[in-house]
């Protein structure tokens, strides 16, 4: 008998004496006393780029009606809040972070009886929502930009930063979307340079001005006066900065969060904010972005600092970011250092994507036709079993991948456009370039849901603002919705088993097997409720040994058929996920 065939015997007679998967333990933990326990703490985020959710106009791009049709669909897939991209008014330079209006709806989005009618439908069926403030920048669109280069003595004139050109130029500052990667822009028209950390047409608000400040507390308070119960704020870790611009080290570009990142002035503006907002209202804010060092988190978060509520740190997305890929190591390490320098206070984010990476499957898991939907399934088991609030990233409940575009010219990305302007002006290897942008391109992330095999997925009756993905009749929501083994309906069940388990969301993190090369494998604990989970990250089959598996009660969910386990080992076949119960 082979071992293969000896593992299968005992997991047939696993499956029949400890019950059938895919079930919530029969132990509560409801008496468990969660310290700190906060509404905000026990949701999933299911985060919705606009532009590319459900058009329902004809003119290609996504609009909040579309969100409107979709609710029920939102509704069934087990999350609680729904984070969505700016929809202010905007030029669209880079596609709604540059806001020329902050209480208008962009007009191809649809009005503000469209948002109040979508916001209405989510609360009642029990969503809440996450609103995108950008305030680290404007579009140079905005009144206040106009007013501001208008004349050096406009009131407006210290909503931004400027540097009067008879001082000289200022200190170089690099610009992460600029396609000469300088972040000050000559402006003739006051003979004066004005600073902008991203694209030139998004030049920085002056968070030192205090009527700066006053402005941005009175656009939230705004918001959540229609109901909001959260805010993502863009890019804000940057916004403080030191006015003097003195001269940074030479390649300060290379670590430019460390140079740009919690500036001088950021907790009093922090706590302004709270006392402004976010303690006279029911919400939560997140911030892009956490500093530097795990110090910096936790002066963000941490609940005695009254400043912001969740923590959203970007290591895990700096792993995997070269046609290299990357090791589980790597992967893992970076979120358990993170768990375990929040274990006794603050609070973590977790996700694999959103809209400025590529698709979650396509970068950590594998895409390809015999692999995705096992793979898709076990990183959202990831996601969904760890410590933190989960973001879930439209499309990855269906397991939709990268698009792979070739050329330059297929992309819409103002990032991926300027970038590769900056790359041939420095001689750089084109066809790398071109290659690496393939594989991590935001514009990955950002091709329309597929919601059927009609024309366009069925995302538009027009011509899509960014092209639909290929591979849409194999990969869309209404034939995954029909097939209880797709993605779709394993996400479905991931979501209910997190929403029915509060280990899930309060549990203690262990890291298990922490060499193994390619199975992540971890337990979660509160009180005397204890669940296994283990991740299979390769296309092989992967064999681990531990002595909780001695103890399993039973399979609470698989994203499998069976289960090869021994006495005290197991045997996962590729990208298997599958979470235990034990005794």
């Amino acid at each position: 008998m082979t071992m293969i065939r000896k593992y299968l015997i005992i997991s047939a007679a696993f499956l029949v004496l400890f019950g059938c998967q895919d079930q919530a333990p029969t132990e509560s933990v409801s008496s468990v006393d969660v310290v700190d326990a906060k509404w905000w703490k026990e949701g999933i985020i299911y985060q919705i780029y606009p532009r590319s959710f459900k058009d329902t106009d004809g003119d290609g791009v996504g609009d909040l009606r579309g969100v409107i049709e979709e609710l029920d669909y939102i509704k069934s897939l087990g999350v609680t809040m729904v984070w969505m991209n700016p929809f202010f008014q905007s030029p669209n330079v880079d596609n709604g972070y540059d806001v020329s209006d902050y209480r208008a709806i962009q007009p191809e989005f649809g009005t503000m009886a469209d948002f109040d009618e979508m916001l209405k439908g989510l609360h009642d069926r029990g969503i809440g929502f996450v609103l995108d403030v950008v305030v680290n920048h404007s579009s140079n669109q905005h009144e206040w930009f106009k007013q501001s280069r208008s004349s050096r003595d406009n009131p407006y004139r210290d909503y931004y930063h400027w540097w009067n050109a008879d001082k000289g130029k200022p200190n170089y500052r690099y610009s992460l979307f600029d396609e000469k990667g300088d972040a000050w822009k000559y402006d003739s028209l006051s003979d004066a340079y004005y600073l902008h950390y991203f694209a030139q047409e998004q030049p920085d608000l002056n968070w030192e001005n205090p009527k700066v400040r006053q402005e941005v507390y009175d656009i939230m308070k705004f918001w959540a006066e229609k109901g909001v119960d959260g805010f993502r704020l863009d890019a804000f870790q940057y916004v403080s900065k030191d006015t003097t611009f003195p001269l940074l080290p030479e390649g300060f570009e290379k670590d430019v969060i460390k140079y740009y990142g919690m500036g001088p002035n950021l907790h009093q503006y922090l706590r302004e904010m709270y006392d402004e907002v976010l303690s006279q209202y029911d919400v939560f804010a997140v911030s892009e972005g956490v500093g530097s060092t795990f110090q910096d988190a936790h002066d963000l978060v941490d609940a005695d600092r009254n400043e912001l509520q969740l923590a959203y740190h970007f290591q895990g997305m700096d792993v995997g970011n070269s046609l290299n890929s990357y090791t589980l190591d790597e992967f893992r390490n970076v979120y358990t250092k993170w768990d375990s320098a929040f274990a006794e206070k603050g609070w973590l984010s977790i996700f694999l994507a959103n809209h400025d990476v590529p698709r979650m499957v396509s970068k950590f898991g594998n895409d390809s036709p015999e692999f995705r939907a096992a793979s898709s399934k076990m990183l959202n088991t990831f996601i969904l079993s760890m410590r933190g609030t989960p973001y879930c990233y439209f499309g990855d409940e269906l397991g939709m991948t990268n698009i792979y575009f070739k050329s330059i010219d297929q992309y819409q990305d103002i990032a991926a456009i300027n970038g590769y302007k900056k790359a041939m002006s420095e001689g750089q290897d084109m066809d790398v370039y071109l290659e690496t942008l393939s594989l991590l391109s935001r514009d990955n992330g950002r091709t329309p849901m597929q919601w059927n095999g009609s024309d366009h997925a069925g995302f538009t009756q027009g011509t899509p603002w960014l092209p639909v993905n290929e591979n849409y009749t194999d990969i869309n929501q209404e034939k995954e919705d029909k097939d209880p083994l797709s993605v779709l309906n394993f996400f479905r069940k991931m979501t209910r088993l997190r929403n029915e388990n509060p280990v899930l969301v309060y549990g203690d993190y262990k890291l298990l097997a922490e060499t193994h090369p390619t199975v992540y494998a971890y337990t979660r604990t509160l009180g005397d409720v204890q669940m296994l989970v283990l991740l299979n990250f390769s296309e092989t089959n992967s064999k681990l040994q531990l002595p909780e598996l001695e103890s399993v009660a039973k399979i609470v969910i698989n994203n499998y058929d069976d289960v090869l386990i021994g006495d005290d080992s197991i045997q996962l076949q590729p990208y298997q996920a599958v979470i235990f119960e034990i005794k």
